[in-house]
């Protein structure tokens, strides 16, 4: 009985990959594009719990991005989540709704600050009422 014969693998040659086509990619824009680079460069003092929303429709004259903001905001939304749903860095985000803020579209609510140490006759209540049961 003779051995089996072993063969080289013959290494498979890959085409290379193909460059996107447009529209094709994630983001095909440029962030500096989205946020109007060039401007004054200002921003609001947004944190990523700072909650915002709108107060006015899409106007016509709006990008499509900023329609969007407008769009998710009717219910108080974080700027973190925006960031999230709309699938833009925190700095994009922050520039448009600096933007739509400027222009009275969009209202930003500080988060609620929850205090330290819980007021001693709260707990006393809440103690009392459970002892009752």
């Amino acid at each position: 009985m003779t051995p089996p014969q072993r063969r080289r693998r013959q290494a498979r040659e890959e085409p290379p990959p193909r460059p996107p086509e447009k529209g094709e990619g994630k983001n095909p824009e440029r962030l500096y594009v989205l946020t109007g680079a060039g401007e004054d460069g200002d921003r609001a003092e947004l944190d990523l719990v700072t909650l915002i929303v709108a107060h006015a429709d899409v106007p016509a004259a709006a990008t499509p991005e900023q329609a969007a903001l407008l769009r998710l905001c009717i219910a108080p939304l974080s700027v973190a989540e925006l960031s999230a749903y709309l699938d833009l860095p925190y700095s994009v985000v922050t520039v448009l709704l600096t933007e739509l803020l400027t222009a009275g579209l969009v209202q930003a609510r500080a988060p609620i600050v929850r205090q330290a140490l819980p007021d001693r006759s709260l707990l006393e209540a809440v103690m009392h009422g459970l002892q009752k049961l």
